[in-house]
């Protein structure tokens, strides 16, 4: 089964938001970097993508015919989605091993573990 390993950074320190992670221990961003590299190269692994800030957004919809568009998400900050990957696995139990590991889950984010549909 396929998993989509969806990263919710939550109000983890992050190099996107430079004050935050300058208060990380270089030692501790080197190990978090690591971490995520670790996952990217294990087997099973598509490694995925990291998202810009939420309020780099622009959300869209339409209403009569009529495309709209708003600057920033509707979520707060600290729940939207910061990044995923793939994960091909034997079951739900390996899925949610691995999203143990991933950084942020450790680090005041979480990871929501999705069953991926494929058509």
């Amino acid at each position: 089964m396929k998993y989509a390993m969806l990263i919710h950074q939550g109000d983890t320190p992050t190099p996107l938001r430079p004050e935050l992670w300058a208060e990380v221990p270089a030692d501790e961003q080197a190990q978090i970097a690591a971490d995520y590299q670790a996952i990217n190269q294990m087997p099973g692994v598509q490694p995925g993508i990291g998202l810009q800030l939420p309020e780099t957004s622009t959300t869209v919809r339409v209403e009569d015919g009529r495309t709209l568009t708003t600057d920033g998400p509707f979520v707060e900050t600290k729940e939207a989605l910061g990044g995923l990957f793939i994960y091909e696995a034997d079951d739900l139990d390996a899925a949610i091993e691995l999203a143990a590991r991933v950084p942020a889950a450790r680090l005041g984010g979480w990871v929501e573990v999705r069953p991926i549909q494929e058509w």
